[in-house]
């Protein structure tokens, strides 16, 4: 494998495609924040604000800023969607709404727990791109409610009847393992680890499930115990591999050899579990039991899915050197760029069907926006350069 190759690729088309992309298409220049809802060549087809796409797309550009080289464009976007997240964003006592209409007056109540998670995480990448104080306390006082909110994350817009099938879901702790370490700058180190323990120990202890073969569910009972119900038996392949590099990052960090290789025999397990033997790619949903998953579009390959896939065998690789990783990286890159790169225009597909075909010919609407794309190419070059510098 020509690691030399691969890593130009990938920052080819995150420099030279995918950034110019959202930079050119997704900023309001009249209101401010971003267009998330773009068509196949960039064209707005729907001018709704989604709160978790606006503190992406901030984070995204300021990370890059922060990581990569300084360019005042990148920052200009980024300052511009935070001011924006800012003044519309929350209710004023940073609970962050779902939606916003054009000029940011808000649409949908703050019921979802990752419009408080992106914005805390934009805020906290932005603090550091500008030294700004304010930005910080945002990001802390949002992270704080956010750890309030973790045993009861929809608070009073939960629909489910207390007491009779209380489940926990997997997405709010795989997410802290991440966003304990994008703010670990304002955070204080004693409780920055608390954190990060109690992450680690949900993700691979009580939702990893050793006597099912090694895979992760995605819903557990309070109790920690299975659950015989649709969302019990509900396994979502690309959750589990994109928490997997969160972990093999936070072992690194914490110099746990036996955590990456927990992470990385994990990540194997899953994309073995989730391939389509028949047609290819990785299911979106599965049924831990075979039966048929409640969601419709159960057999759809994402853009997402994929994405993080590549980075988690690619970081598998290079923590382990385990070669699995390696020929579990080359089919699904094979895949991937086959598949969700547009020929003709920048951006990637989001929506394909079961046999690979685009399903829906949209570059972001309200779950796809300037956020896996971008984070997955700039991840698999680091990642790649550094093995270039190291297999030479």
């Amino acid at each position: 494998m020509d690691f030399n190759l691969l890593a130009n690729q990938y920052k080819s088309e995150l420099l030279d495609n995918v950034l110019p992309f959202w930079l050119t298409h997704s900023q309001d220049k009249d209101y401010g924040g971003y267009f998330s809802c773009l068509n196949r060549n960039g064209d707005v087809y729907d001018t709704d604000k989604f709160i978790w796409m606006q503190g992406r797309e901030v984070w995204l550009f300021a990370m890059l800023y922060n990581k990569v080289e300084k360019r005042q464009e990148w920052l200009d976007c980024a300052r511009q969607g935070g001011e924006f997240l800012k003044k519309y964003g929350h209710d004023g006592n940073y609970n962050w709404y779902f939606s916003l209409d054009r000029e940011g007056r808000p649409l949908v109540e703050p019921y979802n727990i990752f419009s408080y998670t992106f914005a805390t995480m934009a805020f906290g990448q932005l603090a550091l791109a500008t030294g700004n104080a304010e930005y910080a306390e945002i990001a802390k006082r949002t992270f704080d409610v956010v750890l309030s909110k973790k045993d009861n994350p929809k608070g009073r817009w939960n629909k489910l009847h207390p007491g009779t099938r209380n489940l926990k879901g997997f997405s709010l702790p795989m997410i802290l393992c991440n966003l304990a370490l994008e703010i670990e700058h304002l955070l204080d180190k004693d409780f920055l680890n608390k954190v990060i323990e109690e992450c680690i120990h949900e993700v691979m202890e009580v939702f990893y499930r050793p006597e099912l073969g090694g895979i992760i569910v995605e819903n557990v009972l309070d109790t920690g115990e299975l659950s015989d119900s649709f969302e019990g038996r509900q396994v979502t392949p690309g959750h589990d591999i994109e928490a997997m590099w969160f972990i093999m990052d936070l072992g690194k960090r914490l110099g746990r050899p036996e955590l990456i290789e927990k992470a990385k025999n994990i990540t194997l397990t899953m994309c073995d579990y989730g391939w389509d033997k028949e047609f290819g790619g990785i299911f979106y949903f599965m049924d831990r039991k075979g039966f048929p998953p409640q969601q419709l579009e159960w057999d759809q390959k994402l853009w997402w899915v994929h994405i993080e896939t590549l980075i988690s065998t690619l970081k598998g690789y290079q923590l382990t050197g385990d070669q699995r990783c390696l020929e579990w990286f080359e089919r699904v890159h094979d895949y991937t760029w086959t598949h969700f790169k547009d020929k003709e225009y920048p951006e990637w597909f989001g929506y394909l069907n079961r046999r690979g075909e685009v399903l829906l010919p949209l570059k972001g609407g309200k779950w796809k926006g300037c956020f896996h794309v971008p984070r997955g190419l700039y991840q698999c070059w680091q990642v790649l350069e550094q093995l270039r510098n190291t297999h030479f």
